[in-house]
């Protein structure tokens, strides 16, 4: 996937986590994107500028931990049944209205 969308697996790797649990830190994107330790300043970098462009939003008293942002949360909206999302699923971090 990520030679499709020609962005670094940190990147794509805190899309998905985003979207599947609702919430990304460093270490989820560590393990989903599967880099060799000492790549965590970089994933930090790459959380960083998602929140600058609000892909996502920091979630307030963590550290390197966030949500989807507006972006991503309009971004989802379109054709979904939400009947369906699970527990852990969208609609507990605000996509579904």
């Amino acid at each position: 996937m990520c030679r499709e969308t020609k962005r670094e697996p940190a990147w794509v790797s805190a899309i998905r986590l985003a979207f599947l649990r609702g919430q990304v830190d460093v270490d989820g994107v560590m393990e989903e994107a599967n880099l060799i330790p000492g790549r965590e300043g970089t994933v930090r970098d790459v959380l960083s500028t998602m929140a600058d462009r609000n892909l996502l939003e920091p979630v307030d008293g963590a550290d390197d931990r966030y949500v989807p942002g507006p972006v991503l949360v309009e971004s989802d909206r379109y054709d979904l049944d939400f009947s369906k999302a699970s527990d852990g699923g969208a609609h507990r971090w605000r996509s579904s209205g």
